[in-house]
């Protein structure tokens, strides 16, 4: 195998694919990267067997053929090397002269026989959307989503075809974010699927805020694809059970208070400093006429206040949430004004923008 590609583009492909490579593989093979040289292009994968990522990168190809070299040295040998273009020549006992004059490095890899195929898709269901509306709705879900591995069935996003209406949910069950977009896919398509957090994270640092290039969403068994672009990604889907996300929304508030989402944010973050890293602390939120008061106070360290002028002429009400939770929707929202549906300090509130996007927040017991 011989071809020969630029510098930068294949820096960036590889800087996309090794992110998935697991630091403790299961398989020698698995720590590698594939490459396979043929027409006009160098194809690269990685798997960790639960997710596969292969990107294409334009090249020169003298002679076709593949291999699959170590990750993380091939990785930083490229990055270091001189000039704009690099050379490559793999021969038959797969090792590779990697030549950027004057600099030339050896690698020795393992047969691309041995790494696993990435699966194909035939059958099942297919999906479409613009890269720009699949990233927006992960970005605004997926922090919602749990970190404890004792709920599983909460550790990823949901992606829900149903009713014309393609969903994304996170919730780790004190709190819960929901975008949904118009998307057109035949009836019989309708399904859920469960989207591994790592899998959701590479899709955030791959999918550009292209509008106008499509994302290809096929799904068949255990299994779902992303084809936008050069790249491609297949991840297994976890296959435990998602909750009745929607039974948790309030279906009526009795106070509606409009905020400037910025000023919010910021007040919030202020007084939220004296808590340190403690992300049991909570936010008092004290509402009476045009105004909202909010603290946060700790015993052994002291307090913080801050009032917030705001049109409200409701009753006097006060509430309390995680001051953490509060501010992780208002950093990925891009509007001006958020809103925010409150009943009393036992109810659920709910944050909603002129998008579409709900989040539910649960309240903090507090000492009144």
């Amino acid at each position: 195998m011989k071809f020969k590609v630029k510098k930068d583009e294949l820096v960036a492909g590889l800087q996309k694919v090794c992110a998935i490579i697991n630091n403790r593989p299961t398989l020698p093979v698995l720590a590698n990267v594939l490459l396979v040289a043929e027409g006009e292009h160098l194809t690269l994968s990685a798997s960790d067997l639960e997710l596969g990522l292969r990107i294409h990168v334009t090249a020169e190809v003298g002679k076709s053929g593949g291999t699959t070299l170590p990750a993380k040295q091939l990785m930083n040998i490229c990055r270091e090397l001189p000039g704009r273009e690099i050379e490559f020549a793999v021969d038959a006992s797969d090792i590779a002269s990697i030549t950027a004059r004057p600099a030339f490095s050896k690698l020795h890899g393992i047969s691309e026989d041995d790494f696993p195929p990435l699966p194909r898709f035939e059958g099942g269901f297919s999906y479409q959307l613009p890269q720009s509306v699949l990233r927006d709705m992960l970005e605004k879900t997926h922090y919602a989503a749990s970190n404890e591995d004792s709920r599983r069935n909460l550790n990823g996003v949901l992606l829900s075809f149903k009713g014309d209406q393609a969903a994304a949910v996170g919730t780790d069950g004190r709190r819960l974010a929901l975008v949904e977009q118009e998307v057109e896919f035949p009836a019989e398509a309708e399904a859920d699927y469960l989207l591994p957090l790592k899998t959701v994270g590479e899709l955030l640092r791959t999918l550009s805020d292209d509008a106008e290039t499509p994302v290809r969403i096929q799904a068949a068994g255990s299994q779902i694809s992303f084809d936008y672009g050069s790249t491609f990604m297949v991840s297994r889907l976890l296959e435990e059970k998602y909750p009745n996300f929607r039974q948790v929304i309030p279906t009526h508030c009795e106070e509606r208070v409009a905020f400037e989402r910025e000023a919010l944010l910021d007040a919030v973050k202020r007084v939220s400093i004296i808590a340190g890293a403690d992300n049991t602390r909570l936010l008092r939120m004290v509402f009476t006429k045009n105004q909202v008061e909010l603290s946060v106070e700790v015993p052994e360290v002291g307090e913080s206040r801050e009032v917030l002028p705001i049109k409200y002429g409701g009753k006097d009400l006060m509430v309390a949430f995680n001051p953490e939770f509060v501010m992780d929707p208002l950093r990925r929202l891009h509007g001006d004004e958020v809103y925010l549906e409150l009943t009393d300090d036992l109810s659920p509130g709910l944050m909603k923008a002129d998008v579409p996007f709900l989040y539910v927040l649960m309240p903090m017991r507090m000492n009144q």
